[in-house]
């Protein structure tokens, strides 16, 4: 997949991925659905996985500083 996901792309696959959960946990499925579920909450757990590791090498290359790895709290420096 060369296309990169967006933020929104991201929070619709969580959204979907809750979803998912949700219907599992009714407990209203027959087999073939819950499988099927099963497998679209993989894909989907993946995705949400994959743009989590993009996003997290991205603030990497973001706080790197002359060739040094800086470290900085989430909510930036106290003013």
């Amino acid at each position: 997949m060369a296309k990169k996901k967006t933020t929104v792309d991201f929070e619709q696959s969580l959204g979907d991925l809750q979803a998912l959960v949700e219907r599992l946990e009714s407990g209203d499925l027959s087999l073939e659905e819950s499988l099927s579920a099963f497998e679209q909450g993989v894909a989907l757990t993946r995705d949400c996985q994959q743009a989590l590791q993009s996003a997290e090498q991205k603030v990497q290359m973001l706080m790197e500083q002359q060739g040094e790895l800086t470290s900085e709290p989430f909510d930036g420096p106290a003013e």
